[in-house]
């Protein structure tokens, strides 16, 4: 039994490895990134270029747009819970190119989108001194300005980011004694524009969900204890 099941694993990845490489063959300026079996015969989930698609077992169509499993109430958006894993993996992957502030035991995690010269980021901030116990990764994202990119600049090339950050946002004080450094700006739009974002601030919980940009406390502690610690 476990030969045939084995052998069924075999199949379904050599099947995904030929729809990468006809994909790949099909578009070669664009990354294949995923290529796994839908949970309907005969379709199977691409992500390409951080876009999720579908297309048959023979690679002659491919479809976007939204994917609902309606043999539940209400129906699974499962195109949906797919784009959320995905969001996850990222995010999860870029904590490097973004500033790190524990609060209290840290054990709650946000991510955010931000313009050094955004009021409603500014307003967040705020809010965000509020809530304990919780992890926030901020990405600088300044599309605002030139002035945006400066400052975005000074405060990843600053001692302490997450004091720089801090006290830029909340103190209007700007940053000193930052050294040049290589800021991770383009990265950071990248990803941006990778998950559709048009503006900032913008919030992601652990579970890929986007839950807005400016919102207050009170909606944060709710969001952040219905996805719990991670």
């Amino acid at each position: 039994m476990l030969g045939f099941w084995a052998l069924v694993a075999c199949s379904a990845d050599a099947n995904e490895a030929k729809i990468r490489q006809v994909l790949e063959g099909k578009f070669p300026n664009m990354k294949v990134e995923s290529v796994t079996k839908a949970p309907f015969a005969g379709l199977y989930e691409v992500v390409l270029d951080g876009e999720i698609v579908y297309t048959d077992e023979k690679v002659e169509y491919f479809f976007g747009g939204n994917l609902y499993d309606i043999r539940t109430l209400p129906p699974r958006n499962i195109t949906q819970e797919s784009s959320n894993r995905m969001i996850v993996k990222v995010l999860a992957a870029s904590q490097d190119i973004a500033i790190k502030r524990v609060k209290g035991n840290g054990s709650r995690t946000l991510y955010t989108f931000e313009d050094p010269n955004c009021g409603y980021c500014k307003q967040l901030s705020h809010e965000l001194t509020k809530i304990s116990d919780v992890t926030v990764y901020t990405f600088l994202t300044p599309i605002l300005s030139q002035d945006s990119v400066e400052k975005a600049r000074a405060v990843w090339c600053a001692g302490d980011r997450a004091k720089a950050w801090d006290d830029l946002m909340l103190k209007a004080a700007l940053p000193e004694g930052g050294g040049a450094c290589n800021a991770p700006i383009e990265r950071t739009i990248g990803l941006m524009k990778r998950f559709g974002v048009r503006g900032t601030p913008a919030i992601y919980l652990t579970n890929g969900q986007h839950i807005g940009g400016f919102i207050p406390a009170e909606q944060i502690e709710k969001a952040l204890n219905s996805v719990g610690a991670k």
